[in-house]
């Protein structure tokens, strides 16, 4: 029960073709209402012209021909608004039963146009009504009267057919407006699941990246030595057999938390790495054979807030996992210090290389993920090889004052 104008500017691909679709039901019933309301007028001005016997027989009979001729042009209102309107302009002047049909014109013109051809069309009919007045008199009315009254008649069509353009220009602008917002809504779920398969690839590397890291080198140890003393590959098939399991039990930590149904409670329940945690990491380096020096001048790790604290923490996993793949035997240094209001700095450095690193698959990518974590937190992160022919990683992460105790 639309218009099949509205129908098409809420869905533009309704008719065949993208074409605007047929008449719906609609339009048949307003359409057969305009007919018959012109044809009315015209039968009512059909018999009040036969009472006129001042009006020669040839004019009247012109008259009523181009009368029957505009009500029958009716139909063609929805396709040619303009060329119907223009048309009955012109008619109007010498025939005074197609007034029906004029004033559906108008009417249609309002509707199915902008302002200006109203403005333009409706001002040179409006300006005509002394004119025809002035040549064909009206027997019941002085001429002021009927032509105030035709001027007022017009213009109240004019006005409601462009009320009922500006209720469909609004129903379009919600509908647009609803549909801007649907594509916006969808945007921001894209852009959410983004975020977040970002979020879980930084979380996977930052805690794959250290135990896999552990099993590349020390199988290529195993394969490169394999004269090895018994103590060593004993030792070496320790730490690839605790490294595979605690890789395993991360991994299944952080498809736990992806499952399906998962709740936020069950989600927050993975334990995340802080400062206090740095002890333990470099200690799990020592015991699979890095050299690694800590200088830790921090004095109190708690006290580090624990966005900070965790970044801190992947920081350091991440380069020394590089380390550990990029300069194998090369002695590693990693250095903290800071206070509140200055800040945490976090440095690592290394040697060149003792012998020639194993290739391991997956580089590359560790030390852009820092930097944007770095940068995340507000903090910044540089790298870059030294003067010996090393390695440096130095961050620096915000740490502000704590706050008045309420």
């Amino acid at each position: 029960m639309l218009p099949s104008a509205l129908l098409h500017g809420l869905d533009p691909d309704s008719g065949p073709d993208g074409r605007p679709p047929r008449r719906t039901a609609r339009d048949w019933i307003v359409d057969s209402c305009c007919f018959l309301l012109a044809v009315l007028l015209f039968l009512m001005t059909a018999v009040g012209l036969r009472q006129q016997p001042e009006v020669p027989g040839g004019l009247a009979v012109a008259d009523v021909v181009l009368g029957a001729l505009s009500c029958c042009a009716v139909w063609l209102r929805r396709r040619r608004p303009v060329g119907l309107a223009v048309a009955m302009v012109a008619v109007g002047t010498v025939s005074s039963t197609s007034g029906g049909a004029g004033a559906v014109a108008l009417f249609t013109l309002a509707v199915h146009r902008p302002f200006r051809y109203v403005a333009w069309i409706g001002g040179v009919d409006l300006a005509l009504v002394p004119v025809y007045y002035w040549l064909r008199p009206d027997p019941d009315l002085p001429f002021a009267a009927a032509v105030v009254f035709v001027v007022l008649l017009a213009v109240s069509v004019i006005g409601w057919g462009m009320f009922v353009r500006s209720k469909r220009l609004l129903l379009l602008s919600l509908r647009e407006r609803a549909r801007r917002a649907e594509t916006e809504a969808r945007l921001r779920a894209e852009q959410a699941q983004r975020l977040a398969r970002e979020a879980i690839a930084r979380e996977m590397h930052d805690v794959l990246a250290h135990r896999l890291t552990l099993l590349s080198v020390h199988a290529g140890a195993l394969e490169f030595r394999p004269d090895a003393p018994r103590e060593e590959i004993a030792r070496a098939a320790g730490v690839i057999r605790e490294s595979a399991h605690e890789a395993l039990q991360d991994l299944r930590e952080i498809i736990g938390v992806l499952r399906a149904g998962e709740s936020e409670d069950t989600a927050g329940e993975r334990r995340q790495p802080t400062l206090a945690g740095l002890d333990a990491l470099v200690a799990e380096c020592r015991e699979a054979g890095m050299k690694v020096i800590l200088d830790h001048r921090v004095a109190d790790p708690a006290a580090v807030p624990a966005s900070v604290g965790r970044t801190a923490y992947r920081i350091a996993q991440e380069t020394l996992t590089n380390a550990r793949k990029h300069a194998p035997g090369a002695e590693v240094t990693l250095s903290l210090a800071g206070t509140p209001g200055e800040g945490l700095t976090v440095t690592v450095t290394n040697p060149p290389p003792t012998t020639e690193p194993t290739p391991v698959p997956g580089s590359g990518q560790g030390l852009i993920g820092l930097t944007e974590r770095a940068t995340l937190t507000g903090g910044r992160l540089e790298h870059g090889a030294t003067p010996d022919g090393g390695f440096e990683v130095r961050a620096w992460l915000p740490w502000g004052r704590p706050g008045p105790t309420p």
